[in-house]
């Protein structure tokens, strides 16, 4: 039976924006919510897709790139040669088809490769020029990656400056930055001391340390690296093969593999693949699999890359590690933006040689596909040392009376509404302001530069307050006293005097700030300004229901119905009460300015020469414009300053038109009149 193209299409679309989300998952937020052989095994199905309806190949999709594109928290990095991906072999019969391909086309009949294993980290490209470390960036989106230059810096076994003398003018080494398995538990030991959530596997920690905005986080964090790969040498001979490459890098002090070896055709690659998954659970850092590249470069060379990985190069992955057990209760677990994540409670087991007695079920639509239930035999899966996975129920073992999940309609942390707004798979407690799940997440928005701008209220003394019993919601910050504040830890009776100052001086602030800062679920900054401009005071802004609220320019039936579940909660109107109550003041917001740019969108992406991102928006603003923090159909402008980030991707994608910082400025100064 043929499947309907249109059927295979919506299939395709559906992949491509499970494995979108789970690359932003991955890459970016540090945070996987599924094992690599789950993520495996929907990349394969979609690369199958593609290869037998090439029609439905598109720029966009995930087999046409490598990863996700950088945030914008860090500089951006461009690479002098892609960062590529490798394609993976998970049976003998794979690896063989590699070889075989490779041999085809080389026409060899034994071909030399260089076997390595395959470290479970975060790749890292290093830049030297003359000997000295100049750069240190992620691999992004292997165009593109974060500039991490000063966290780079701390990492003990990255060299500042190469040994020797006889250095090329330039130089790019790519590698694996990691956590050792001793190294992992001790960090993860610290943690628990302090009363902090311990890290799930070494690879996440050290994606996460790496990522930090203060290097003095990293320096804290025990990471190695080790080289892999020289993606670029300058003003010295370049040697004929991968394996001199690593012995010549290793002698000017980068770290290299001691179990790269050179082995030939297909036997010797099965021979290092089964000894490195018998020495596996000795090896003092955690692998995933080995890798195996041709050795010789010119037939590197010959041979060349597809789009997102080379045809010279494959990863043997080892098998997943799965295990039986017994779901004992699925309890719901409240996150600090006030995510409802349902976690299966489990009868203890070993897997892959750790304990596991937890897995996360992600949300409601999860334990609906996978029907998971209390009282339900599970088939655990530990694939690349990640979280573990749930893959199947043993449907034949489930008891008598067991029930399906629902998830609950009250938030299990502060009985507020629980709301799952259309087309989100997550489910959201609405009594932001005084749920204690979320209290620390709420202050910290509150008082952040683009809200109240509370100066000197940050993260540590947040945590102090709370877990003090000094706060309880935001409200109570207007409450505090001098001499609460100075009896705190490492703040004393001048930063004392600080704090209450900017807290007095938070008081008074415009409407769009209030509403920004009472962090509300989809309303930034241009949201906050529309709610504002339109109902220009907060009791009419109160009242309104969802028809009311999608009236707004730029506010939608999602964004609509979070506002109105915000403002219908209790709580968080009780402590807009107290904030009011404390002083909290604002003058009522202008209307709607008609202006040479009213009606039109502007997105801002990069940094401009001659204004600050807040003196663009101003200026944009007093000329009627609306300033939006994502790209969308509807966006009329996008300014693209130095250094832009995803948003420029996204605009191209969109057709989005584009104006660089001259023909902005020729714009708000009249210059030229915008077309449309």
């Amino acid at each position: 039976m043929t499947t309907p193209p249109g059927q295979l299409a919506r299939r395709a679309a559906e992949l491509r924006g499970r494995i979108g989300e789970h690359n932003y998952r991955y890459y970016v937020l540090d945070r996987p919510t599924i094992s690599d052989a789950a993520y495996d095994r929907l990349f394969r199905e979609l690369q199958d897709l593609e290869r037998r309806h090439p029609e439905l190949v598109r720029p966009d999709s995930p087999t046409q790139r490598v990863g996700a594109a950088p945030p914008e928290k860090f500089g951006s990095a461009r690479h002098a040669t892609p960062m590529l991906s490798l394609n993976d072999a998970f049976s003998d019969e794979e690896l063989a088809a590699f070889d075989r391909r490779v041999q085809e086309r080389l026409g060899a009949a034994v071909v030399e490769y260089a076997a390595e294993p395959k470290l479970d980290g975060l790749a890292l490209s290093l830049v030297y020029e003359r000997g000295v470390l100049v750069r240190g960036a992620t691999r992004g989106d292997g165009v593109t990656g974060e500039d991490v230059t000063g966290n780079v810096r701390t990492i003990r076994s990255v060299p500042l400056r190469l040994l020797g003398d006889d250095h090329p003018r330039a130089l790019e080494v790519r590698g694996e930055v990691y956590l050792s398995r001793k190294a992992f538990a001790a960090l993860n030991r610290q943690a628990t001391a302090r009363g902090e959530r311990a890290f799930a596997n070494p690879r996440n920690a050290a994606a996460g340390s790496v990522r930090q905005l203060d290097p003095r986080v990293t320096a804290r964090r025990p990471l190695d690296f080790t080289c892999f790969e020289v993606g670029r040498l300058e003003g010295t001979r370049r040697p004929d093969r991968h394996t001199a490459h690593l012995e010549i890098i290793r002698a000017w002090g980068l770290p290299v593999s001691p179990d790269v070896q050179v082995v030939h055709g297909r036997e010797g690659c099965v021979a290092y693949y089964r000894r490195m998954a018998t020495r596996r659970d000795a090896l003092p850092y955690e692998i995933d699999g080995v890798v195996f590249k041709v050795n010789r470069l010119d037939q590197q060379a010959a041979l060349g890359f597809v789009t997102r990985a080379p045809r010279w190069a494959v990863a043997r992955k080892f098998p997943a590690q799965e295990a039986r057990t017994r779901v004992e209760q699925i309890a719901v677990q409240v996150g600090r933006t006030g995510t409802l994540t349902p976690v299966a409670h489990l009868r203890p087991v070993q897997v892959g040689g750790v304990t596991v007695s937890r897995a996360t079920l992600h949300n409601e639509d999860e334990i609906l596909r996978k029907d998971v239930r209390a009282g339900d035999t599970v088939i655990l899966e530990r694939a690349g040392d990640v979280i573990p996975a749930i893959v199947s129920v043993v449907r034949g073992r489930r008891p008598r009376g067991a029930r399906p999940f629902r998830m609950p309609r009250t938030c299990p942390a502060c009985g507020s509404a629980v709301i799952r707004a259309q087309g989100e798979a997550a489910a959201r407690c609405t009594g932001q302001l005084g749920c204690p799940a979320q209290r620390k997440e709420s202050i910290q928005h509150f008082a952040s530069r683009r809200a109240m701008d509370i100066d000197g209220l940050g993260d540590k003394l947040v945590d102090q307050l709370v877990e003090r019993g000094l706060v309880a919601d935001v409200g109570d910050l207007y409450a505090l006293t001098h001499q609460q504040l100075a009896r705190l830890p490492r703040l004393g009776d001048k930063s004392a005097q600080n704090v209450l100052a900017a807290v007095t001086g938070s008081k008074a602030t415009t409407l769009a700030r209030f509403l920004y800062a009472l962090g509300i679920r989809e309303v930034g900054e241009a949201t906050a300004r529309a709610l504002a401009s339109h109902f220009r005071d907060l009791e009419p802004l109160m009242a309104a229901d969802v028809a009311r609220f999608q009236e707004v320019p730029d506010v939608g039936p999602v964004v609509a119905a979070h506002v109105a579940a915000f403002f219908r909660e209790p709580r968080n109107r009780r402590v807009i009460v107290k904030l009011r109550k404390a002083g909290v003041r604002w003058p009522r917001a202008e209307a709607p300015r008609r202006g040479p740019l009213a009606g039109k969108s502007f997105v801002l992406t990069g940094a401009l020469d001659c204004l600050t991102r807040e003196e663009a928006t101003a200026r944009l603003l007093a000329l009627g414009a609306a300033v939006s923090h994502s790209v969308s159909a509807g966006t009329s402008y996008v300014v693209v300053g130095r250094d832009p980030g995803s948003k420029l991707d996204r605009a191209r994608r969109l057709g989005a038109p584009r104006l660089d910082e001259a023909a902005f400025l020729r714009m708000i100064r009249g210059r030229a009149a915008p077309r449309g």
